[in-house]
């Protein structure tokens, strides 16, 4: 559970780092690294919440349920910091793409946890 509180604070602090500090124009923007940095820490995030959730609370509900539940909430975690780049962080803006590339790493997360639970 550690881990993915601490990578849930590193995500965090990530996105909400300035804009400034980012270098502007370079060969990571033609390959749309950033959004490949999405996709992974949030395939990561789900994977790690719901492994952490699932070894604690094994009896609460489903491992489905709990996979949905908590790709769900990494969804709207994703879509809320993008508002608060939009409104509290300098040289930073709400961008859909960021929020598509939270999602498909969701998914991603997902679909790797249900392919492992069902190959059990």
């Amino acid at each position: 559970m550690l881990l993915a509180i601490i990578l849930l604070a590193g995500i965090t602090i990530l996105l909400v780092i300035p804009g400034s500090a980012f270098p502007s124009e370079n060969w990571m923007s033609s390959i749309q690294l950033d959004k490949w940095i999405h996709i992974f820490l949030f395939a990561i995030l789900v994977i790690m919440w719901v492994t952490a959730m699932w070894k604690n609370y094994p009896t609460v509900t489903s491992f489905h349920k709990l996979s949905v539940s908590v790709a769900c909430i990494a969804v709207i975690y994703g879509i809320s910091m993008e508002i608060v780049q939009h409104y509290f962080v300098t040289n930073r803006s709400f961008e859909l793409n960021d929020i598509f590339a939270d999602l498909a790493g969701s998914l991603i997360g997902y679909l790797l946890l249900m392919s492992r639970y069902i190959k059990k």
